[in-house]
């Protein structure tokens, strides 16, 4: 997290003012003008709460499962997609003499790895909630940095000051990511498509995408930002029972169902299991 050209970007959740390194101690920290301090973690992430979080995220055994199933490769077209999407933003116009990409909801980053391997110029930070997560997306990348930040809230940015904005199955803070947004830069929001993971959905019980999202994701961003492009990536996962069970195990689905009946129905399942990726990307421009 002492990477200069992230902290730059950076401000203090509490004031707004900048951030800068602590010359004080060890120098683990962040501190404002002001004087507010901020922790840096010893696994790598920065502290960036004013106060507490109203939940904590994604739980270290979701993490683990998440970390397990990308590790494989599974979801590599959506950071594929993704990575071709930040490519087309003009990130040399943005504010600064490097592109800022920021990854909202960013769990293990290695969505926001993608995007920075495709723009070799570029610096990223990861935002979370859940401290498992931020864990590993400290590490995801060199030049990516984490911060513990509830997106709901005041982003810890400067305004103007990211290229592109990342947002991938995760809540959507209209207000605030116009805010933070470069007028050149442009938000990429990845969602379920009605068919995702469709042959899982019966057989296993999962929580159903809900029809309408497309008209919500519009809705949480409407007044603030204009989609400009939209691509609908549907493909085909053939997945061992295991792979199943980490496949569930990292979504929202793991806070809902009974894991000895989850077990149980994919026992009975064919294997391999075919099952449908179906995401929705879209590509939207500050007003």
């Amino acid at each position: 997290m002492t990477d200069p050209r992230i902290v730059d970007r950076l401000r203090c959740p509490v004031c707004a003012e900048p951030l800068a390194e602590a010359v004080a101690g060890t120098g683990r920290a962040l501190r404002c003008p002001r004087r507010h301090s901020f922790d840096v973690a010893r696994q790598g992430y920065v502290n960036l709460l004013a106060g507490r979080a109203p939940h904590v995220g994604d739980t270290a055994e979701m993490v683990a499962a998440r970390a397990d199933f990308l590790a494989a490769g599974h979801y590599d077209p959506v950071s594929a997609a993704l990575a071709e999407a930040a490519r087309d933003v003009p990130t040399g116009a943005a504010d600064g003499a490097y592109p800022l990409v920021v990854d909202a909801g960013a769990g293990t980053g290695r969505h926001l790895a993608a995007v920075l391997a495709a723009l070799p110029d570029a610096v990223g930070l990861a935002l979370d909630v859940s401290k498992p997560a931020l864990r590993r997306a400290a590490r995801a990348h060199p030049r990516a940095a984490a911060a513990l930040a509830d997106t709901w809230q005041r982003l810890p940015l400067a305004d103007g000051s990211v290229a592109v904005l990342l947002d991938v199955f995760a809540p959507r803070n209209g207000a605030e990511f116009r805010r933070v947004l470069h007028p050149a830069g442009a938000l990429l929001v990845v969602t379920p498509a009605e068919d995702h993971l469709t042959e899982l959905v019966d057989a296993l019980d999962l929580l159903r995408v809900d029809p309408a999202k497309a008209d919500r994701v519009a809705g949480s961003l409407a007044g603030q930002f204009d989609e400009v492009a939209t691509t609908v990536l549907r493909t085909r996962l053939e997945l061992t029972h295991p792979e199943v069970a980490t496949l569930v195990g990292m979504g929202p689905s793991a806070w809902h169902a009974d894991p000895a009946a989850r077990a149980a129905r994919t026992a009975g399942l064919p294997e391999p299991v075919g099952v449908t990726l179906a995401v929705r990307l879209s590509v939207h421009r500050p007003r």
